[in-house]
């Protein structure tokens, strides 16, 4: 599940394109992969739905190291964006949407899927256009607000037989993918404990009035949304099971900011086995660790949910070194996601597994409602 590496000077050659040259951190210095195959003749036609940070400065970079996949439209609610993306990335005027006339895709036979990457309140309606004009649907993480949103995704997908994948973008890296493979090697024995936090220090600036909308309730903002799924898709996936309970309890520290969303959630994950994971998240804190404790030992990756820099070690020495640059994982990503696409596969992480993570969120924030009770997991 690697790209078809890249090296650093395609990466600034690429990056450099679109104006990310100096966006390359110091850690991609001495890491080096191989030059991308060719594109394919058959390469999946995508158009960004959203065109904010992550849209401009990681998924369009990496749309131009890809093989099975290619930038070929963007819908946006923006105008006087449109001029520089087309400028940047030689988009046809027939590839270009707004939210009013985005039904008009469906008659497109350049663009085969959309990439979903807007407020986390506008995920299910846009999957259902999408859905309904034939177009295999990529949403970014959380898949929505909640689980019935989420169901109703799928059945969106499944009713207009297209694929609907979430992206959980460190599912696809290989460093991730290496624990994931130790969660049913056992290599340490059982695993006994999981640490995940996930989360950044950020909004100091911010005026109260003019929120932006991670900081608002009903866009879907919060650490949780944003962070925390980081954390919990982690727990899942490093011990190869699902939880059947949990208890959370949010902390703010700045109220007159975080009104209505968390700032710091911690919630505790159990599993059948009586394994426990201590996770947390936070807009108020530093944290970036999933740490795993098993009989005979541990492992860890630090950072583990980073876009770069991704490392590991274990507790008899081994290290598990950086493996790629930016914008390496998202690459990697949409090229696994396209060739599910193209050979009719399942992809790795479909919309069953964003909601999965969705009922887990749901009883989460019913725990810190409710003083943080355990609620159990059907």
């Amino acid at each position: 599940m690697q790209l078809h590496g890249i090296t650093r000077r395609h990466l600034l050659v690429a990056m450099a394109g679109v104006g990310l040259g100096a966006a390359l951190p110091a850690t991609a210095a001495s890491t080096r992969v191989q030059t991308p195959a060719p594109r394919r003749k058959d390469s999946v036609g995508v158009a960004l739905i959203g065109l904010g940070y992550y849209a401009g400065h990681l998924l369009a970079p990496a749309l131009q190291l890809t093989r099975n996949c290619h930038l070929a439209g963007i819908v946006t609610g923006s105008p006087e964006k449109i001029p520089v993306w087309q400028q940047k990335y030689g988009i046809a005027d027939r590839n270009v949407y707004s939210y009013d006339d985005l039904d008009r895709i469906a008659d497109n036979p350049d663009i085969q899927a959309v990439y979903i990457v807007t407020p986390n309140h506008l995920h299910l309606p846009l999957t259902r256009r999408a859905a309904a004009a034939g177009k295999h649907v990529w949403c970014e993480k959380p898949m929505a607000m909640n689980a019935a949103e989420g169901e109703a995704m799928i059945e969106a997908c499944r009713g207009n037989k297209v694929q609907l994948t979430i992206g959980y973008r460190m599912q696809h890296e290989a460093n991730t993918r290496r624990l994931m493979a130790m969660a049913r090697e056992l290599p340490y024995g059982r695993i006994l404990k999981v640490r995940a936090d996930a989360g950044f220090h950020a909004y100091d600036d911010v005026d109260p009035a003019n929120k932006p909308w991670r900081l608002v309730a009903k866009y879907g903002g919060g650490a949780m949304y944003d962070m925390g799924v980081y954390s919990l898709n982690a727990a899942r996936y490093v011990t190869g099971q699902e939880p059947v309970a949990v208890s959370a309890r949010h902390e703010i520290q700045r109220p007159h900011l975080f009104d209505g969303v968390d700032e710091t959630t911690y919630f505790t994950l159990e599993f059948a086995d009586g394994l426990v994971a201590e996770c947390s998240t936070s807009f108020g804190r530093n944290m970036n660790l999933l740490h795993v404790d098993c009989e005979r030992g541990w492992y860890e990756l630090d950072p583990f949910q980073g876009y770069d820099g991704i490392t590991g070690r274990t507790s008899d020495g081994q290290v598990f070194p950086n493996t790629g640059v930016l914008p390496y994982q998202q690459a990697t990503q949409m090229d696994n996601d396209a060739l599910a696409i193209l050979e009719g596969t399942a992809p790795v992480a479909p919309g069953e597994e964003g909601l999965r993570d969705l009922r887990v969120l749901d009883a989460a924030f019913a725990s810190a409602r409710e003083g943080g009770r355990r609620i159990v997991l059907a």
